[in-house]
C-alpha cells in the first residue's frame, strides 16, 4: 500500500513553496460557473461577518506528490484551487497597499531569485491549453484589469471563458466593499481558511481516495479516470494531442452525453448487458484492447469517430452527397422511443458504413422496426438489451442486414399486431409514437417533424359522453367499450386538452376543437376525420382496418 498523507493546512501554507500545483492534461477543464464562484466568496464573507477566530474549512484536495519535491499533480480540487487563485489575484490587483499587494502576489506566484537566475512562476499551472492564458491574465501582478477588457467570444476555450466570467463577478463584488474589508478578507484567507490536503505518490491510490471522498468540487466522472489511464500511457507530445482530441469530443457532446457515449462503447465492444459499474467493466472490456501501447489508436479511432457519430445521430445531421435526409429521418424517429438501447447498433452502423447512405437507410429502417415493436410490446430492459447485444454480435460477425436479431419472429409480429389493435390510448408511453408515425405515413413525408410545443392525443368518440348527447344514440355501452381507446378513434392536436370541447357532438367537435386557425389542421390523421360527415361504429371499424393496414405494411407485420 502506498503511503498516504492528509493534513489540514491554512491557505498561506497551501499556496507556498511546498507545493507546485499542476493540473494534468487528462483532467477536465476548469468549469466552475459564476454562481459557484460567487457562493465561495459569499461563504467566506459570512464567515468573516461572524467575527470569530474559528478556522473556516474549504474541503479537500487530492494530490499525487512525492514528498521530496514540490511538484503536485491535482487529482481533485482544481476547481477550488483555480477559483481561489482568481480571488487572491483580484484582491491583489484591487489593493492600494503595496505591502499587502506583495503578500498576496507571493500566494499566487513563487517569487524569483535574481541571484540564482530564477524567474517568478505560478504556484498553480493549469492544463497546457489554458496555462499561458491564466498566467498572463490572472496570475501576473496587475493583469486582472486587462483580463476584464477581453471579449468572451475571442477566447479559445470554455475554461478561459469561465475564468473571465468568474473574475468579473468576483471583481464586481469586491469593488463594492471597502479597502479595510478587503484587507480583513485577505487576512482571513491566509490565516484561518483551511484545506485538507491529501497526497499519495501513486495515481491509482489517489483515484481510490478520490472516489470515496465527498468533494466540494465537480466530481470526476469515470470518463475522466479513463482519460488519465489513456494519457498516462503516452509521451508528452502525443499526450497533449490526445488530450486536445478528447476534450474537443467532450465539448462537442457535453459532459453528460460524453459519459453516455462510453456506456454505448462498452456495449459495442462487450456485446453483453452491463453486470457491474462502468469503472470496473470498461477497463477490462474496452481499454484492455488498447493498453498498454495503443492509447493513441483508442483516442483517434474510437473516441473521436464515435463521438462524431453520436452527435450526428443525436442532432440528425448525417451528411452525404445523396440520401442523407432519409437516414436523418430514421434518427429523428428513433429519438422518440422511450429508451436509447438502440444507439450502440446505430453508432456501429454509422461508424462502419458512413460512406454508404443506401445501406444506412436500409439498416436504420430495420432498426426502427425492431425498436418500435419492442416499444409497442413494452419489452422491459433486460430482454431488450440482450436482443441488441445479440444484434451487435451478429453485426461484428459480418451478418449485416441478414442478422437474425434484426428480424421479428412470428410470435413478435403477432403480439405487435395485437397491441396496435388493442386499447392503444391506455398505454400512455406508446400512443403518441404510434400516432405520429402513422400520421407521417399518411402524409407520405420523409421524417415529417412538427415544431409544435405541444402535441396531444385526443378521442373523437369522447371517453365520457353525456347521457343526453348525440353520442349516446350512436354507440351503445358495448360499442363504446370496444372503440373508445382504439387507434381508429384517436387523433393528434397541437393544443392543450379542453375538457368541455372533448364532449362536443361530432359536428361541433370538428368545427370548434379539431380545426386549426383558418380551418387548417397540421396533422393528416386529424384532417382525415374532418372529411367524415358522421362518426359511427361502421366508420370506426373501416378506419381501424385502414390505419392498421398502413402500420402493418410499414413495419412488415
Amino acid at each position: 500500500m502506498q503511503k498516504l498523507e492528509a493534513h489540514e493546512m491554512p491557505l498561506h501554507k497551501v499556496f507556498s513553496s511546498d507545493y507546485d500545483f499542476q493540473i494534468p492534461d487528462y483532467q477536465r477543464p476548469y468549469a466552475w460557473q459564476e454562481e459557484q464562484a460567487a457562493q465561495l466568496l459569499t461563504d467566506l464573507q459570512e464567515a468573516l461577518e461572524r467575527g470569530t477566530d474559528e478556522p473556516y474549512f474549504l474541503g479537500s484536495v487530492v494530490l499525487v506528490k512525492n514528498n521530496a519535491v514540490p511538484k503536485a499533480e491535482v487529482i481533485d480540487g482544481q476547481q477550488r484551487l483555480t477559483t481561489l487563485t482568481i480571488l487572491l489575484s483580484v484582491l491583489r490587483d484591487l489593493t492600494e497597499d503595496p505591502e499587502l499587494r506583495g503578500d498576496l502576489d507571493r500566494l499566487v506566484m513563487e517569487p524569483g531569485a535574481k541571484i540564482r537566475g530564477l524567474a517568478p512562476r505560478p504556484r498553480l499551472t493549469l492544463r497546457s491549453r489554458d496555462a499561458a492564458f491564466f498566467e498572463e491574465y490572472v496570475q501576473t501582478k496587475g493583469a486582472v484589469g486587462t483580463l476584464l477588457t477581453l471579449k468572451e467570444e475571442a477566447l479559445r476555450t470554455d475554461a478561459q471563458k469561465a475564468v473571465l466570467r468568474n473574475a468579473t463577478v468576483l471583481h464586481r463584488r469586491l469593488t463594492a466593499v471597502t479597502e479595510q474589508r478587503r484587507l480583513e478578507l485577505a487576512q482571513m484567507l491566509a490565516e484561518r481558511t483551511f484545506l485538507v490536503v491529501v497526497s499519495t505518490p501513486d495515481l491509482d491510490s489517489a483515484h481510490r481516495i478520490f472516489s470515496v471522498m465527498n468533494s466540494r468540487g465537480l466530481d470526476l466522472s469515470p470518463t475522466d479516470i479513463f482519460k488519465s489511464q489513456i494519457i498516462g500511457d503516452l509521451g508528452a507530445e502525443a499526450s497533449e494531442a490526445c488530450a486536445t482530441t478528447w476534450e474537443d469530443a467532450e465539448e462537442m457532446l457535453g459532459r453528460d452525453d460524453f459519459a453516455e457515449l462510453f456506456l454505448h462503447l462498452r456495449m459495442i465492444f462487450a456485446k453483453k448487458r452491463a453486470e457491474q459499474e462502468l469503472l470496473k467493466e470498461f477497463p477490462e472490456q474496452v481499454l484492455g484492447h488498447y493498453l498498454p501501447g495503443r492509447a493513441e489508436v483508442f483516442v483517434h479511432d474510437v473516441v473521436r469517430p464515435y463521438a462524431e457519430a453520436y452527435a450526428q445521430i443525436r442532432e440528425a445531421r448525417y451528411e452525404s452527397a445523396s440520401g442523407a435526409e432519409a437516414v436523418n429521418a430514421w434518427f429523428r424517429r428513433l429519438q422518440q422511443v422511450d429508451n436509447y438501447d438502440w444507439r450502440p447498433a446505430a453508432l456501429w452502423a454509422l461508424r462502419h458504413h458512413e460512406d454508404d447512405p443506401v445501406s444506412l437507410d436500409t439498416f436504420m429502417r430495420a432498426l426502427e422496426r425492431l425498436s418500435a415493436s419492442m416499444f409497442v410490446r413494452r419489452v422491459y430492459t433486460t430482454p431488450r438489451v440482450t436482443r441488441y447485444a445479440e444484434l451487435l454480435r451478429q453485426l461484428d460477425e459480418g451478418q449485416g442486414l441478414d442478422s437474425p436479431a434484426l428480424e421479428l419472429r412470428g410470435d413478435e409480429k403477432a403480439e405487435t399486431r395485437a397491441r396496435l389493435d388493442g386499447d392503444l390510448y391506455l398505454v400512455g408511453k406508446i400512443r403518441k409514437y404510434v400516432l405520429l408515425r402513422l400520421d407521417e405515413l399518411l402524409a407520405r413525408g420523409q421524417g415529417v417533424t412538427y415544431d409544435h410545443p405541444l402535441i396531444t392525443v385526443e378521442h373523437v368518440l369522447p371517453q365520457n359522453p353525456k347521457a343526453d348527447s348525440e353520442w349516446a344514440g350512436l354507440f351503445d355501452e358495448e360499442q363504446r367499450a370496444q372503440w373508445t381507446h382504439r387507434l381508429g378513434n384517436l387523433v393528434l392536436l397541437n393544443r392543450a386538452k379542453n375538457s368541455a370541447a372533448q364532449n362536443y357532438d361530432f359536428t361541433a367537435k370538428k368545427a370548434k376543437y379539431f380545426t386549426g386557425r383558418g380551418g387548417v389542421v397540421p396533422f393528416a390523421l386529424t384532417s382525415q376525420v374532418l372529411q367524415h360527415a358522421e362518426w359511427t361504429p361502421e366508420v370506426l371499424k373501416a378506419r381501424q382496418e385502414e390505419l392498421l393496414g398502413v402500420l402493418f405494411e410499414e413495419w412488415r407485420l
